[in-house]
């Protein structure tokens, strides 16, 4: 099974409450470019993280708002920041790094937000044959293996495998490459 590759960069994802927060009540964010799954968008907005060592300006939003706020780094950003988030899924974030969130109308300092986001293929609930959520596989891409990747089954998703961008300048990856999947 052939899949595209999506490289993504460090962002934010946040909830309507801490939008408010960030940049005023009742906020709506402006949409940058689509991306590959559905709905989803970078936004004109950015954000400032910081900890204790650094801070980081014009860090992109993702939306649209969600239930919970995630921060997304890259690994590089660990000895950057001076912490240590761990590899996880999307919203697996207990137990995960602190950071603080800047804004033009404010800051929040949010407690378990920030991960490195593992490796995943997004595949459609209606099209995903014999792969379980969470499902570890392997996929070639340019002659070479990448393991532990996460399958994602969601009803509105579309097929694309995204890992990030230290992942991509390691394997010499780029935004559209294609990916085989691995049937085992």
């Amino acid at each position: 099974m052939k899949i595209k590759v999506g490289v993504s960069n460090r962002h934010v994802h946040l909830t309507r409450e801490d939008l408010d927060i960030l940049f005023g009540k009742d906020y709506e964010l402006t949409v940058r470019n689509y991306l590959d799954q559905p709905g989803q968008f970078a936004t004109e907005e950015t954000v400032t993280l910081k900890t204790d060592k650094n801070a980081k300006e014009f860090v992109r939003i993702v939306g649209p708002i969600r239930n919970y706020t995630q921060v997304e780094l890259l690994d590089i950003d660990r000895q950057y920041f001076g912490i240590n988030p761990p590899v996880r899924n999307s919203g697996d974030l207990e137990g995960s790094e602190n950071i603080t969130i800047i804004g033009p109308k404010g800051e929040i300092y949010k407690k378990n937000s920030c991960i490195i986001a593992n490796r995943h293929i997004h595949i459609n609930t209606r099209d995903k044959n014999n792969f379980k959520e969470d499902q570890i596989v392997s996929v070639q891409i340019n002659g070479k293996m990448l393991d532990n990747v996460h399958i994602k089954t969601g009803d509105n998703f579309a097929y694309a495998l995204h890992i990030n961008k230290d992942d991509a300048e390691i394997n010499n990856i780029e935004n559209g490459n294609i990916a085989i999947l691995k049937e085992e």
